[in-house]
């Protein structure tokens, strides 16, 4: 599976819940989409299915730029709309997460060249009512597989 429809918000929060305990320390999420597209639906649903916490206040990064979750391994998640210059990824600990963490970076075109090129890349577009979300990059064969 390279690719998958999702016709509504369920069907995004059960994807990220089957793809949740596939990740392991140094996976990197590209969480490619324009606005709207259930990006951050999809983020909030992975790291509360890793966390094994449905309920978890998974606040939005927008402001922030990066959440840190305690994790085995750690969970990090960014957000970098209002990211000026890539640069700024490396005050923010990208190296840290990159090697130690599973990453979540939503809006990763404001990242360009600071981010792994072979990163998963889960590409969010509308498709009739719903989603199709394509996954391309690292790990992508094995993941799907799995899925």
């Amino acid at each position: 599976m390279s690719s998958v429809f999702l016709p509504d918000e369920a069907a995004t929060i059960a994807f990220a819940g089957r793809l949740a305990p596939l990740l392991i320390a140094g996976d990197c999420l590209l969480l490619d989409g324009d606005l709207g597209m259930g990006k951050s639906t999809f983020a909030r649903a992975l790291i509360r299915a890793r966390l094994g916490d449905p309920a978890l206040e998974v606040p939005s990064p927008t402001f922030t730029l990066v959440q840190i979750y305690d994790g085995a391994p750690p969970l990090w998640h960014f957000d970098l709309y209002r990211l000026s210059d890539p640069d700024e990824l490396i005050e923010l600990g990208i190296d840290e997460a990159l090697a130690e963490a599973i990453s979540l970076i939503e809006w990763p075109d404001r990242g360009e060249g600071v981010l792994p090129r072979d990163a998963l890349r889960l590409t969010f577009a509308e498709e009739g009512a719903g989603r199709r979300v394509r996954l391309s990059g690292r790990r992508v064969g094995e993941l799907a597989a799995a899925l």
